[in-house]
């Protein structure tokens, strides 16, 4: 028996996401933890850029859409970063 026609491919008809909406998404988390102030806008501006390209899929949409609001969350993690040192706290993360 020939097995080779019976065989399927598991990525036979899986699609990648569009590399903008990985990086809005690696930036977007990675800049919850660490430079938030250049990760964020980035992150804001690629998901900005994948969610409205012309021919994105929908789950490019939503990776889009979730490393916008990443990005919009590490500037409010900024926020409360900044507004903790204004008052006279560290700058650091209260456990």
């Amino acid at each position: 028996m020939n097995t080779a026609r019976h065989h399927l491919d598991w990525r036979a008809g899986a699609r990648s996401l569009d590399d903008r909406a990985v990086a809005a998404l690696a930036l977007g988390a990675i800049g919850l933890f660490l430079f938030n102030i250049a990760f964020g806008p980035i992150a804001i501006g690629l998901g900005a850029a994948a969610a409205t390209r012309r021919h994105a899929g929908t789950a490019d949409r939503v990776a889009g859409l979730i490393g916008v609001a990443l990005g919009v969350a590490d500037l409010a993690v900024l926020a409360v970063l900044t507004i903790n040192q204004m008052r006279g706290g560290g700058l650091s993360w209260p456990l």
